[in-house]
This record gives C-alpha cells, sequence and structure tokens, in this order.
C-alpha cells in the first residue's frame, strides 16, 4: 500500500466537499480548529477537535449532549475544545494506570502497606 501525504488527502477531500451540500459552519470549526494531543494514538499530532469528538475516547452520549451544547450556542468552540481534550487526556491517563495494575498489582498494596506500618511506629 502507498501512503500518500496528508496534504494530498486534505485537497481530494476538499473537491470532494465541492460537491457535496454545503457542511455546517459549526462543523467546519469543528473539523479545522485543531489541539495539541500528548496522549495515545494522538500523541505528537494536532487533532481537529470534530475527530477527538469522534474518537473512541468520547462516549456516544457525552459527543451528542457536546455537540447539541454547541449547536445551541450554549459552548463556545473553546469549551468544547477544553472539555474533549480533557476527556481524551483522562481516559487515556485512566487506560495507562489499568495497565500498571494489570502489570503490577502489589505496587500499590505495597506501598499501602509500608505508609500503615510507619504511621504506627510514630
Amino acid at each position: 500500500a502507498v501512503k500518500t501525504s496528508d496534504k494530498d488527502t486534505v485537497s481530494a477531500a476538499r473537491e470532494e466537499d465541492a460537491d457535496s451540500p454545503k457542511e455546517e459552519p459549526w462543523e467546519t470549526a469543528l473539523k479545522t480548529t485543531a489541539v495539541d494531543m500528548e496522549v495515545g494514538e494522538f500523541r505528537g499530532h494536532k487533532v481537529s477537535v470534530w475527530d477527538l469528538l469522534h474518537s473512541k475516547y468520547i462516549p456516544e452520549e457525552n459527543r451528542k449532549e457536546l455537540l447539541e451544547l454547541y449547536q445551541a450556542g450554549e459552548l463556545t468552540l473553546d469549551q468544547v475544545k477544553t472539555v474533549v481534550s480533557t476527556i481524551v487526556t483522562k481516559a487515556e491517563a485512566a487506560r495507562a494506570e489499568q495497565l500498571a495494575n494489570v502489570s503490577s498489582p502489589r505496587v500499590e498494596s505495597t506501598v499501602a502497606e509500608a505508609e500503615h506500618n510507619h504511621l504506627q511506629e510514630d
């Protein structure tokens, strides 16, 4: 498979859009506003708010609620961006923590025991 550059994909997408119905301005804003993400599969990439909203990290009911609030003007673009990037960051942190706990389940209980013993000595 030949990997084309992102530029090719973007210009091809723009040409296709010319034939399709016009995008809503709010939708365009979400697609053109990029966030620097430093977690998970997005690490080191600029990702559009739209892509983050539609990623595996955002449950469908949250996505619908955010889109409705944004369309209704109750959330600004910046607020949506903040909420979405926070959800993604927290979800990825929780996932990383779960992976760490699976690989070393004794660490936390050992620390808790050490703290408990230390408190008894005082």
